[in-house]
């Protein structure tokens, strides 16, 4: 296998010259909304004489100077050559090497602007008092705000020396000390080797409560008590899949829970999970993210897709290991409920997206690799590895995944791969010589759609939604008398989807007055109950509709709303009037999302 295969995403030359560590030094400068510093980036030629010169990303960069070094105490400058920007993958910096340079020092200064750093102003938080600021480098962000090898196909340690202002606490994909003083200066230190798009920043007013003897929360003060309650589970989930997939090797698993504009539910940085406070129910019915972030640590972080195009091997098999743990907490009736729920997403969105891009093993060539990360590779890539479950038997699939994160850990690997590893080990030594010809595999890794052998899955408590659904939907019964006092967020969702699309204004009132769906604290249900108002004109809810879109920047819960308001004239004109106000706060990952829906 190819240690670093070609990413059509990155101007990087690790085939010639690969990054090892990096030492990372800068000043948040919250006035200037910059990170001033340095990356020192550690070298080692691939090929025995390879060319005198080295590769990297960037994005809207200032670079002030390049120095080599063959020890690190001695440094001189080198001559250096930022190109011209592409829109997607921004510009490419090549740095002249010596024969005998084994680091590369650049000085540099991000821009205010840079597209995988937000910086909030103290309105924008939850305590009011100090500003926050934090990074999102998945997929190809880490370029504008480090000079570096940006690809997956490349992992890194990493050190770093982060300096902020007084009474703020910095915090990283690293190993983080809660009892560190705020004084100013922090240290980090990342010992596994990761790549690019996992290196994270945070700095803000930050509490900490431990969880369990590995784990615990970060959050601001006024968030932390309850984001510790939410999240609880999170040690038992740890030694549940470390019974089904093998040790947890990254020491500790925290969660820092970020403002509401943080534009994903969540993101997997390792040893330090970035969540959204969306997922704060109060009844831990939305920790499904809790355990999809943590089966990352096996499936993505452990074991990574080398290239974009490769994404469902991270977040397929990732989804496939959150239901396995959810099963293992939670019971398998919350599962089947879950996995309803997400194939009915998944069918929606086969439907809207063009068949190019219902493909797993997607080609991105010329293309901004987030446009890759829609429900396909999340839930056609778990029913790909549930279809292998089910034709191999569980036990055997638990044997073979285990084995797979043993052989490729700490190791990034293309689809090309995985089915290599696949065939060796699990379907070589099968009865069925024809197997890999009834599994369908090509068709389901190279071809839009789903194969007609997709599993499935049924939930006897949906379907008693269902058909409460249609008793409400008949006549036979009044809303205030349906059967709801137990009812999951998982229930309520199906509710709402299972009643019928147009409802008359009656209907509306009625519902809410039955169930106050327009003040609902669920995130969730607040957007699926928002999705029907916008359908049904019910403008009782329209000011919920305009705090929700200013008061969060998950892209998940937002962008539907807004095209959903964009079908009709009354509806742009209100999407238009929100996005003024919302714009300033939401990420610039959001931004450019919805920009394209209402600013066209």
């Amino acid at each position: 296998m190819r240690e670093n295969p070609q990413d059509g995403h990155s101007f990087a030359n690790p085939d010639e010259v690969v990054v090892r560590h990096l030492d990372l030094d800068w000043d948040v400068r919250f006035d200037r909304r910059t990170l001033d510093g340095s990356a020192t980036l550690h070298v080692e030629r691939v090929v025995e004489g390879a060319g005198a010169a080295l590769r990297l990303d960037t994005r809207e960069l200032s670079i002030i100077a390049v120095e080599l070094s063959d020890d690190g105490a001695d440094w001189t400058q080198t001559p250096f050559t930022l190109g011209e920007a592409d829109p997607i993958l921004g510009a490419p910096l090549e740095v002249t090497l010596s024969e005998a340079a084994t680091q590369v020092r650049i000085a540099y200064t991000t821009s205010p602007g840079a597209s995988g750093v937000q910086w909030l102003e103290p309105v924008q938080t939850a305590g009011k008092m100090h500003p926050f600021m934090f990074t999102q480098s998945q997929a190809i962000h880490a370029r504008s705000w480090i000079p570096l090898q940006d690809t997956p196909g490349v992992r890194v340690t990493y050190r770093a020396t982060v300096r902020t202002p007084p009474a703020l606490r910095a915090v990283m994909s690293a190993a983080n000390d809660a009892e560190m003083p705020l004084d100013g200066e922090f240290r980090f230190e990342m010992r596994q080797p990761i790549p690019s798009y996992l290196i994270a920043l945070a700095v803000g007013d930050l509490a900490f409560r431990s969880m369990g003897a590995r784990t615990g929360v970060y959050a601001e003060p006024s968030v932390v008590e309850s984001a510790a309650a939410e999240f609880n589970d999170t040690e038992a989930m740890m030694a549940a899949t470390e019974r089904l997939y093998g040790p947890y090797r990254w020491e500790r698993y925290d969660l820092l829970v970020l403002p509401p504009s943080f534009p994903f539910g969540g993101m997997e940085n390792p040893r330090l999970t970035f969540a959204t406070p969306t997922v704060i129910a109060g009844d831990k019915s939305l920790v499904a993210l809790v355990a999809h972030e943590l089966a990352h640590s096996w499936s993505g972080n452990l074991v990574t897709n080398a290239t974009w195009r490769d994404f469902w091997l991270n977040e397929g098999v990732t989804v496939y290991l959150e239901r396995r743990i959810l099963e293992e907490v939670f019971g398998r009736t919350r599962v089947d409920m879950e996995a309803t729920l997400d194939r009915q997403a998944l069918d929606e969105e086969l439907a809207r997206l063009e068949p190019p891009d219902q493909i797993l093993h997607i080609d991105l060539k010329g293309r901004d690799p987030d446009d890759g990360m829609n429900q396909v590779p999340y839930l056609k890539g778990e029913l790909f590895l549930r279809l292998l479950e089910e034709t191999v038997g569980r036990t055997r699939f638990d044997t073979f995944l285990r084995g797979y994160f043993d052989h490729f850990a700490f190791r990034s690997i293309t689809t090309g791969d995985f089915v290599a590893y696949l065939n060796a080990h699990l379907l070589a030594d099968d009865a069925d010589a024809d197997l890999a010809e009834t599994l369908q595999i090509d068709a389901w890794l190279e071809q839009p759609g789903l194969p007609a052998n997709a599993p499935r899955s049924v939930s006897d408590a949906l379907t008693r939604v269902e058909q409460q659904a249609a008793r409400w939907a008949s006549g036979e019964t009044a809303a205030t008398v349906l059967e709801t006092s137990d009812w999951t967020t998982q229930e309520w969702l199906h509710f709402l989807k299972s009643v019928p699309e147009t409802l008359t204004a009656g209907q509306m009132a009625e519902f809410d007055e039955a169930f106050g769906f327009t003040e609902a604290g669920n995130s969730e249900v607040a957007h699926q109950w928002l999705l029907t108002a916008i359908r049904n004109h019910y403008e009782p809810a329209y000011l919920r509709l305009e705090t929700y879109l200013v008061g969060i920047g998950r892209r998940k819960l937002i962008k539907p709303l807004y095209d959903e308001l964009v079908k009709t004239p009354d509806g742009r004109a209100r999407a238009e009037a929100i996005y003024e106000r919302a714009r300033p706060g939401y990420h610039p990952i959001a931004v450019s999302s919805i920009d394209e829906v209402v600013r066209p």
